[in-house]
């Protein structure tokens, strides 16, 4: 008899759904009994249905946070903590359609990704812990980015919270998987009195290693990968931000470093990825560029590019070390995650080339490209098999 699995993916931008994609098709090859159907919405629920996905009707309803992450934004600066702050109503609003849709259906098992209102209503709600539920997440525990004492004391409330189920008793239907290796967590403590974050992780999480959706292997070939995605044998340069329109000031950025890297690659092709939400419309494109909205498997691309500039995310960067390619990357301004957790984990990969919004000019971009495009690159070889490893736990849970 078959089972049915419900995804959760309510994080915002492209990278999570990407990775939760992955993890479904691993599952779904492992077992091909598993009837997977999801519960996302904006650019996630897109990409659930181009990939010919089940994305429940209850996915309209369920808050797009992409939106309010853009409205939370301040040019480059985006704060997970005043993100988090703004968004509640919202995400109590998809705790209630969550609720509903298992008054409704029924699963074997829910899969989250950073669904953080999801996870901890299940954790105060009796009822909800019948059903086994797996949560998935690439960090652990919040970092205040400011010497705001009020922004300090909010985060170590949350991470008060975070931490407050180690040492309870396990429990036999939830599993924690993080998407990374031990050296991802600091370590550090939650906070005063609170527990240290490795060592929180290795007593309540199983690691899989990274989530690619694609065998690097495949990619090897760079000029086949040109040729099959249309480029023709210029140096390329590939411009991409996430799935929202935070990343706008990076585009313009490069926009603007255009003419100068010209001056010392006259045959450079610069291609800019806007995504799915920032309208190739409100871009000013110098001659010569390639401009395109959203791009379905970009890694193919980035697999082409000689050279990337993309923003701190985790899947992107992640996906650029994998394929060996150069690139720059710009973390978002008091991003904690982009700016402590990524950029440590790419520092200790020997991964790609940090800039700040702060502080790069065009200038510095163009010599930062210039320096870059096409070098060989001697990145630590990482985990790409999460995918397998995660799904293989999940099968356990059912």
């Amino acid at each position: 008899m078959g089972k049915t699995a419900l995804f959760i993916s309510g994080a915002f931008g492209l990278g999570h759904i990407v990775r939760d994609l992955a993890i479904a098709k691993a599952l779904c090859r492992k077992d091909p009994t598993v009837d997977i159907q999801w519960l996302a919405s904006g650019p996630a629920g897109r990409a659930v249905e181009e990939a010919g996905e089940k994305l429940l009707p209850k996915s309209v309803q369920f808050a797009d946070l992409n939106l309010h992450a853009e409205r939370t934004a301040k040019g480059v600066e985006f704060s997970l903590v005043n993100y988090m702050k703004q968004t509640r109503k919202y995400t109590f609003r998809n705790v209630e359609i969550f609720k509903k849709l298992l008054s409704e259906h029924y699963f074997n098992a829910v899969v989250a990704d950073t669904a953080f209102e999801i996870s901890l209503a299940r954790a105060d709600d009796p009822n909800l812990k019948r059903i086994p539920y797996v949560e998935m997440f690439s960090f652990i525990g919040f970092n205040s980015m400011k010497h705001n004492p009020f922004e300090k004391i909010k985060v170590y409330l949350w991470n008060s919270i975070w931490s407050r189920d180690y040492k309870r008793p396990e429990d036999l239907k939830y599993l924690s998987l993080f998407l990374g290796e031990p050296d991802d967590v600091p370590d550090l403590r939650f906070g005063i009195f609170l527990p240290r974050l490795r060592e929180y992780a290795e007593k309540k999480c199983l690691f899989t290693g990274y989530v690619i959706n694609f065998d690097p292997r495949d990619y090897v070939n760079q000029n086949e990968v040109k040729e099959k995605l249309g480029y023709d044998k210029k140096p390329l340069l590939l411009c991409a931000i996430g799935g929202t329109t935070i990343g706008k000031s990076m585009i313009d950025l490069c926009g603007s470093a255009y003419s100068l890297i010209k001056e010392q690659i006259p045959d450079l092709h610069m291609v800019m990825v806007c995504g799915p939400r920032l309208s190739t419309e409100d871009i000013q494109v110098p001659n010569g560029v390639d401009i395109r909205g959203y791009v379905p498997r970009l890694y193919e691309h980035f697999a082409a590019s000689d050279i990337a500039i993309v923003q701190g995310g985790g899947t992107s960067t992640l996906e650029l070390t994998a394929l060996g390619r150069p690139f720059i990357f710009f973390p978002l301004e008091r991003h904690f995650e982009q700016q402590i957790h990524v950029t440590e984990r790419l520092s200790r990969h020997g991964a790609g080339t940090r800039m700040s919004y702060k502080t790069a000019t065009p200038e510095s971009l163009a010599d930062a490209v210039v320096s870059n495009i096409g070098k060989k690159v001697d990145h630590v070889q990482i985990s790409t098999d999460g995918a397998q490893k995660a799904a293989q736990y999940i099968l356990q849970l059912f």
